[in-house]
């Protein structure tokens, strides 16, 4: 019962408020507008709602006046499961660029977002608001239960020469276009597991000296992409699919051993 299966045709919803059993949670304006409007469900339907901290529960959608609904919680449909710690570094790209790349690492089990400024950057200005909707929206689409922090941006120089004392036994792997190497599940089977931080370069690439002082420090590790240059949120993807796969939580069956598939979790 608390790990069951999602339903990747429910509704999902990400409140902040606290979720148990029985407990009533108005929604405001925007809630409302998404839930009646957009999508279309009515009152007395079944809503799958989650906070990042109290699992996910099934809730029931019912109108106390006009334009005024609230969600009953029923039951508590999946547990929260223990926090991951995957850390993505990237520089900022353009905003369509960047909002993909931010939906794509919340999909990928992303569990902080921290923009980094880079000599070849061209974006200097973020909207971490925007980028924070952004990483709701594709939790609430892709049945992840919690949502990544999200950092203000901060010199490249400046979180390297802050890392032994802040992030300390945390490793960064990072995307090294000119690694020179081919074979980056090599790179990786040499990794410890966690925790881990990925670096994505600018569209242009880091700067000789960026990539100089990168690969002098001792818990930084060069990670090749393949023969093709790749655009700086399709090496993001790339690498992250890697990193889940050598030393993620791809490694194994996010389904319970013996847990039979039901027919509505399989896609077509």
């Amino acid at each position: 019962m608390a790990n069951s299966p999602r339903n990747i045709r429910s509704q999902r919803l990400f409140l902040r408020a606290p979720l148990a059993g029985g407990a009533q949670v108005p929604l405001d304006r925007a809630q409302t507008n998404y839930l009646v409007n957009v999508l279309r469900v009515r009152a007395g339907a079944e809503v799958r709602v989650f906070n990042g901290r109290d699992g996910e529960w099934q809730a029931t959608l019912l109108e106390e006046s006009r334009r005024s609904f609230r969600l009953d919680m029923v039951k508590l449909i999946r547990s929260q499961p223990p926090p991951a710690d995957l850390h993505y570094l990237f520089v900022p790209i353009r905003q369509a660029r960047l909002d993909y790349m931010v939906e794509k690492a919340v999909e990928m089990g992303v569990t902080r977002l921290r923009p980094v400024l880079s000599q070849h950057g061209q974006v200097s200005r973020l909207n971490t608001d925007r980028m924070e909707a952004h990483a709701i929206e594709a939790a609430e689409q892709c049945g992840v239960l919690a949502i990544p922090e999200v950092d203000a941006a901060r010199p490249l120089a400046a979180v390297i020469d802050d890392w032994s004392k802040e992030d300390a036994g945390r490793r960064i792997v990072f995307c090294d276009e000119q690694h020179g190497g081919s074979d980056p599940l090599a790179v990786l089977a040499g990794v410890q597991p966690a925790p881990l931080a990925l670096l994505v370069g600018p569209e242009g690439g880091f700067s000789d000296e960026e990539r100089r002082v990168l690969r002098e420090q001792s818990f930084v590790t060069a990670l090749p992409l393949g023969p093709r240059i790749l655009r700086a949120d399709t090496a993001g993807v790339a690498a992250l699919a890697l990193i889940q796969a050598v030393l993620g939580d791809w490694r194994g069956s996010v389904r319970n051993v013996g847990e039979p598939v039901e027919k509505e979790d399989m896609i077509s």
